[in-house]
């Protein structure tokens, strides 16, 4: 940046021109790695922030980071929450993390928000509505835009679960915004789904995938105060009749249907002791420690397919090559299957 004088010399020389030094952040992995296990914020923020980050020196420092803080993790109970647009999430979570942090815990909320396509924007100012947790100084609160790879934000949020274990989050929220693809992203990384319905429960059902339903261990009927109670309690029956239709669990845990008001902090402390008693029970039958493996196996192929998909396109052959046959695809002269055939028989040679 640079700043220009307001005035001229008498000599009539030209304005002096004043170059402000800007001092490159400096990432040292010791300092963080020891401010993130002793549980200090800004470090934790700043481990997020290299994991987050697409530059190749921050990612090897990441990486480092988090092999350091894996022994201290895998602590907590993970708790991934949705629901459709207005249906309170924002102050659910608030109102929830309250609880738990008069509990004794330390809470960790990290939100994958699937950032517009077209204009690149996101909602991370919903965060801005957590007064009580972005002040707490218990709470670490971190939203990140999924831009245009909801698959690599989702693999960043995990990392980022470990980092706030090892930072000693005892409970971990994973916000999605909407009802879609970013829920079976948030599923394959929590231990326990949670559900936020409106009242309104046919329209509500018709616009939730089937999916999402069965991935939820409690339905959770928000908004359920002054008016809004009576069609709540007609709410709750029919999501509870809706759940008889779905087949059984692998964990063997029978999903429930509550109701509450987060605006007024009724109802959240039958939730908190049901999220509890989830995690006993699959803790006795050991489901909660069989889905965590099974969910670092995931993300160890979606790892190695995110890798070879980078390798790939990255090769300056095969970006010339793709180049050059592309247009031939797009006018029907090829197979757009033959063509992918070749390419990867071209790319094994280049190997």
């Amino acid at each position: 940046m640079e700043e220009k004088e307001n005035h001229k010399s008498n000599s009539g020389q030209k304005p002096i021109i004043k170059r402000r030094n800007t001092v490159k952040k400096r990432y040292v992995k010791e300092e963080i790695i020891k401010g993130i296990l002793e549980g200090d914020r800004v470090s934790l923020g700043q481990g997020i922030t290299l994991v987050e980050s697409k530059k190749e020196a921050h990612q090897k420092i990441a990486e480092d980071i988090i092999d350091a803080c894996l022994p201290h993790a895998n602590q907590s109970i993970r708790i991934g929450i949705t629901g459709v647009p207005g249906v309170g999430k924002s102050t659910f979570i608030e109102s929830m993390g309250e609880l738990v942090i008069e509990a004794g815990f330390k809470l960790g909320v990290l939100a994958i928000d699937p950032s517009s396509q077209v204009s690149k924007g996101s909602i991370l100012g919903d965060k801005t509505r957590m007064q009580y947790l972005s002040t707490n100084k218990n709470a670490f609160i971190r939203p990140s835009p999924a831009g245009e790879s909801l698959g690599g934000v989702a693999r960043k949020t995990r990392e980022s679960i470990i980092l706030c274990e090892a930072a000693g989050h005892d409970v971990i929220f994973v916000e999605t915004v909407g009802v879609g693809q970013s829920e079976v992203a948030v599923h394959s990384m929590v231990d326990f789904f949670l559900l936020l319905l409106l009242p309104n429960a046919g329209d509500e059902l018709q616009g939730i995938k089937r999916g999402v339903v069965e991935m939820a261990d409690l339905v959770v009927v928000n908004k359920a105060d002054g008016d809004n109670l009576k069609d709540a309690r007609l709410a709750k029956v029919a999501y509870k009749n809706a759940l008889h239709l779905f087949p059984p669990k692998e964990s063997q845990w029978l999903p429930q249907v509550l109701m509450c008001s987060a605006l007024a902090k009724q109802g959240l402390d039958e939730i908190w002791q049901l999220v509890m008693d989830y995690k006993s029970f699959t803790k006795k039958n050991n489901f909660f420690n069989t889905k965590r493996n099974q969910q670092a196996q995931y993300w160890l192929h979606e790892s190695i397919r995110a890798h070879l998909h980078r390798l790939f396109y990255q090769h300056p052959t095969v970006k010339d090559f793709l180049k050059s046959k592309e247009k031939e695809v797009m006018e029907g002269k090829r197979s757009p299957f033959r063509l992918a055939e070749e390419m990867i028989e071209q790319f094994k040679k280049l190997m």
